[in-house]
């Protein structure tokens, strides 16, 4: 008898999953759920009340009391059909604990739902065929359909693709890295820009696998901004001296990904505090009032990241090459490459095309490895200097003046137009699948949230809890949400606004003495939890990312980056709860 593959399990589990979603379609009514949401409003120079959001500033649009709005929760309990109104602006009495006099708070209440349980099925589908298949394309698409259909939208390309991928997020995704990206990376291979760094490097400082590792390691930590940012710039600049220095690409991915978002909770010099402050407001908490006050309770929070600082060592340990933390993964790819010269696993399929794997150099053209850091420099000196003017980094500049400065110098040095013009569509041509990813991952993040499943475990886990077990909880959430969306900065949008009262309730209600120091350990949880949910998913940009700079197999990425990841994160839940034990 024939027996069954995992491609039979992944279609049947395709199916069930299409029935059921069309059954939770038909026969399932949502859970409407309030989403109250805190800024900091002020009045511009011409009089009228704004807040900022990602960096812009909007209008606060007509308020009406709490009491009258329909999408408060006491109103959604008792709503039959589903609200006319998808937002409303709301002023709410806040009994300041500072003073005698109730101060009026305005806030935006949304209007969200969940299915329960089945809020979690698009992204279960989306990993468990992943898993099955090891083919992260139809995974992503199996777990966008079946959001779709709970949705009850069955036009897929009309009313789920188009809507997606049209966005600005997307847009700005594809041109940073299916154009800019893919064609700085063409260009350099072209001109063999990549291949004189890596013997440049070679020749002064990489004399092996262990200094190769420090090289990409310490290119992590000075690239700090974190998430995609720091994924694209480390990985690649270090996969030409990596690959020369024979080291696995697992253990680059690992070093890529797990050194850059971590790091970034730890030197927290970037765009993230700006983020986060926004969704930290608690109500009658003075030392949040204000938006300096949480951005100053963010950078107070950080000895509390124990994860980030974990992770960050657990990949300098490996980098020297300290593997007793870094699971049985990594050291079969360590001997492997060591031994046999082999990068990838027997069978794998890298995230690269094989354009970016050979030289395509012109004959008669020298390659310098000042064509590699000239452009790399100026993409570094922009990225920095446009976040200390503006306080977020602007990487499309960056990446644009760093190719069309290497077209420049390639054309100078005597390249003809057509050879740079052939080099960059190669460079488009091995990002293809990778952009690909992108844009599904985008997709089915966006379904995820829409569903509900992220509100529905907030529910689940923050429920009547002792208070030494809140943070254990915030982690556990924390890290199933961003695990099953992708997204960690998606994630903090969820989890905060509900984490942060909570906490301060709990601690409040259970006499703790030193209930501030309470909140920064749950806020770190929050914080890191997320990290380490983006981290490990395979439907994560950074995860995607960090796959495709090195060169790596996605899901041999995936399966050895979780155990040391994992181990970090337990270690640092033993670390929190120690603390809220002993200091709290």
């Amino acid at each position: 008898m024939k027996s069954i593959t995992a491609g039979t399990y992944a279609a049947l589990l395709f199916i069930l999953a299409m029935m059921t979603s069309l059954y939770i379609s038909s026969s399932v009514q949502p859970k409407w759920r309030e989403q109250a949401l805190s800024f900091n409003i002020y009045q511009n120079d011409e009089g009228v009340q704004v807040y900022k959001y990602k960096g812009k500033e909007l209008p606060v649009g007509q308020t009406v009391p709490y009491e009258q709005s329909p999408l408060r929760q006491q109103a959604l309990d008792t709503a039959t059909d589903k609200p006319a109104l998808e937002e409303q602006w709301v002023v709410k009495q806040n009994p300041n604990s500072d003073s005698n006099k109730n101060e009026p708070q305005i806030q935006l209440l949304k209007l969200k739902f969940h299915f329960g349980l089945w809020s979690l099925l698009p992204a279960f589908i989306a990993i468990a065929l992943c898993l099955l298949t090891k083919e992260p394309v139809t995974a992503l698409l199996g777990g966008i359909v079946c959001g779709a259909f709970m949705l009850g939208r069955f036009d897929l390309i009309e009313d789920v693709l188009i809507p997606n991928l049209a966005s600005t997020s997307a847009a700005g995704l594809l041109l940073l890295y299916l154009w800019l990206l893919g064609g700085l990376m063409g260009i350099w291979t072209r001109t063999g820009a990549a291949q004189a760094f890596a013997e440049f490097m070679t020749k002064h400082f990489v004399r092996g696998p262990r200094s190769a590792k420090l090289v990409a390691w310490s290119l992590g930590v000075v690239f700090f901004q974190g998430g995609s940012i720091s994924t694209v710039l480390v990985g690649t600049t270090v996969r030409p001296l990596a690959d020369k220095a024979g080291v696995s690409h697992e253990e680059m991915s690992y070093i890529v990904d797990s050194t850059g978002s971590p790091i970034a909770s730890v030197l927290a010099f970037n765009a993230w505090p700006a983020y986060v402050q926004a969704l930290i407001f608690v109500p009658g908490i003075s030392f949040l009032a204000t938006e300096s006050d949480r951005i100053s309770f963010f950078f107070q929070s950080i000895p509390f990241s124990f994860y980030g600082i974990l992770a960050v060592l657990g990949t300098l340990l490996l980098s020297l090459d300290i593997t007793r933390f870094s699971g049985k993964g990594i050291r079969d790819a360590m001997h492997r490459s060591r031994t046999t010269g082999e990068l990838d696993a027997p069978g794998a399929r890298p995230l690269s095309a094989k354009e970016l794997q050979k030289s395509s150099v012109p004959e008669g053209y020298k390659p310098h490895v000042a064509e590699f850091f000239i452009p790399l420099l100026t993409l570094i000196g922009i990225a920095v200097g446009t976040f200390i003017a503006w306080g977020t980094p602007n990487i499309n500049w960056a990446f644009a003046t760093a190719l069309i400065m290497s077209g420049l110098i390639a054309a100078v040095k005597g390249m003809a137009i057509n050879e740079l013009i052939e080099g960059i569509g190669d460079g488009l041509k091995s990002v293809v699948l990778a952009s690909v990813l992108l844009m599904l991952a985008i997709t089915i993040g966006a379904i995820s949230k829409e569903i509900g499943g992220a509100i529905y475990l907030v529910e689940q886990l923050g429920q009547q809890i002792p208070y030494w077990t809140l943070p254990l909880f915030l982690q556990l959430m924390t890290m199933v949400i961003a695990f099953s969306t992708g997204s960690s900065w998606g994630t903090y949008a969820i989890a905060f606004p509900l984490a942060m009262p909570l906490a301060w309730a709990v601690g409040e209600a259970q006499g703790l003495e030193n209930p501030i120091l309470y909140l920064s350990v749950c806020f770190a949880t929050v914080l890191n939890g997320s990290v380490y949910g983006d981290q490990c998913s395979p439907i994560s940009d950074t995860t995607i990312l960090s796959s495709m700079t090195t060169g790596t197999d996605l899901m041999d990425h995936v399966k050895t980056q979780v155990v040391p990841a994992t181990f970090a994160a337990g270690l640092a839940a033993l670390m929190w709860m120690g603390t809220v034990l002993v200091f709290a």
